[in-house]
């Protein structure tokens, strides 16, 4: 999560909230996900893999279980 963060933060302001409307989210349940310590849905760490166009990858954002969500990674890593 702490590299979405830095995600976020090196865009510009204007630029912050349009990403997260991409992303079906808002900065602001970004920024409260980060802080409660919260998993963000599938579907959400794959469209903020998508509109940071990689720097922000769905292994970054699940570090825990994205294997079980994305086995072709995990193949993939294998391979």
């Amino acid at each position: 999560m702490e590299k979405l963060i830095a995600y976020l933060n090196s865009l510009p302001q204007s630029e912050r909230d349009a990403f997260a409307s991409m992303c079906s989210t808002s900065i602001g349940y970004l920024r409260k996900a980060r802080s409660a310590k919260q998993l963000l849905a599938v579907d959400t760490c794959v469209a903020i893999e998508k509109h940071s166009g990689g720097a922000v990858t769905r292994k970054d954002l699940r570090p825990n279980d994205w294997h079980r969500f994305w086995p072709e990674l995990a193949e993939k890593a294998a391979a």
